[in-house]
């Protein structure tokens, strides 16, 4: 049986991350900045998040949401150099006063696609992951943090990647099991800080993960999932139907293309085999900021959303599986000009995806619907808009609905349901 390590806590003043998540990333080019910008950041820039006298989300541009098996709404979001958790027991009308995470403030990476996260368990627990920045560029450490009280304190945050060396541990995912295990995800450059050290050659990171069985109170020694995995998109994880956990990513197969790929976990100590989720062959040597999106339905269809900028197949793309990931429908390209950071949720036969365009004018988030499985979908519809700076739209669900998660910045968090 694998023994489990005790965490180490730092608790630093660093310097703020910016780019990719390892030491070493391959910078783009001048063309690959602006194929990237133009085709995956279309809509507005926001500004940098103003700093708040008193805390308040309208002063981050990126929250994080989710839902209580009770149906209370979560969020967690950043500024200041602290976390900060709040909730809502009427769906986002209002919310309590805001709690701080981390008493002793530390620069937290809260931009695009690396933020805090937060999930819960059946029993009430809130759990918290971030990245911490480190004071060398493009290097960080993972954290976590816990709230046994329903959210009234939070415990001093420990570092969970065993490996302490100031190199890229970021970009981390994290997802909740059936019985209250607590899977996390991150990019790592251990590997490729190793190769470096011994003159060889490393594409991108690694991917690691660690768990915990007690509530978060102890984590497993950290694993590697993959090795060669684009330095800077997000990753998503979910829970399959045998509660074991699935994670995918957008991954460097052989010639640079970067696709995406998914594992399945075989148990929670065992990865199961890289399964490659779509074939665009985009050939990039940069890191597109653009990572996919995961959802598992309680009857194991998974649904999965990217993006890909290749010579020909452009876009967002849309695909399922119906046996644990092994195998993908032909993709479905959705989206117009600009489309960017797509969305998935799942609730029974339901499927809905959102995504964000630049109109021109304002950003918009667009919707499709399935009613069956994702079989089939509505046209895309615009739920919202904006003519400030945005967040990326997520999909959450309290189990009765499906709802959008958007932020606005300078603006109250958005929740709006999705009516099928």
């Amino acid at each position: 049986m694998t023994m489990k390590l005790s965490i180490y806590f730092l608790s630093l003043a660093m310097l703020t991350i910016t780019g990719c998540a390892t030491d070493n990333a391959v910078k783009p080019t001048a063309t690959e900045h602006q194929a990237h910008d133009t085709a995956a950041h279309g809509e507005k820039s926001s500004e940098k998040a103003p700093v708040c006298v008193s805390p308040s989300s309208q002063c981050s541009n990126t929250v994080a949401a989710e839902f209580a098996h009770d149906g209370v709404l979560w969020m967690t979001w950043a500024n200041n150099d602290h976390i900060y958790v709040q909730s809502s027991t009427d769906k986002g009308q209002s919310f309590s006063t805001p709690v701080m995470v981390n008493a002793v403030a530390e620069k937290v990476i809260a931009k695009g696609e690396n933020r805090p996260k937060i999930k819960l368990d059946a029993k009430g627990n809130v759990y918290i992951s971030w990245a911490l920045s480190l004071d060398k560029r493009h290097t960080g450490h993972i954290r976590f943090s816990r709230s046994t009280d329903g959210g009234k304190s939070f415990s001093a945050p420990v570092t969970v990647n065993d490996n302490l060396e100031v190199i890229g541990h970021s970009f981390d995912s994290m997802t909740i099991g059936q019985n209250g295990e607590i899977f996390i995800a991150w990019l790592d450059g251990r590997d490729t800080q190793a190769a470096k050290k011994a003159g060889q050659k490393f594409e991108g990171s690694s991917l690691y993960y660690t768990w915990s069985n007690d509530s978060g109170k102890s984590f497993y020694p950290n694993k590697i999932i993959a090795a060669h995995v684009c330095q800077c998109c997000r990753l998503q994880t979910a829970i399959a139907k045998d509660n074991t956990p699935v994670i995918t990513w957008r991954h460097i197969f052989d010639g640079g293309i970067r696709d995406h790929a998914l594992i399945k976990f075989n148990d929670w100590q065992t990865a199961g085999d890289l399964q490659r989720v779509g074939q665009e062959n985009w050939k990039i040597d940069a890191c597109p900021h653009h990572g996919p999106g995961l959802a598992i339905s309680d009857k194991d269809v998974y649904h999965e959303v990217w993006f890909s900028n290749a010579d020909v197949k452009k876009g967002l793309f849309y695909a399922r599986s119906t046996d644990a990931g092994k195998h993908f429908s032909e993709p479905m390209s959705f989206g117009g000009a600009g489309a960017s950071h797509a969305h998935v949720q799942t609730l029974g036969r339901q499927v809905a995806v959102v995504w964000q365009e630049f109109d021109g004018k304002n950003n918009v988030v667009q919707l499709i619907k399935s009613s069956d499985t994702g079989k089939t979908w509505t046209k895309p519809e615009v739920i919202a808009q904006a003519d400030k700076g945005v967040d990326t739209p997520f999909l959450i669900t309290d189990k009765q609905a499906i709802y959008l998660s958007w932020q606005v910045q300078q603006q109250d968090h958005h929740l709006q349901k999705i009516n099928f």
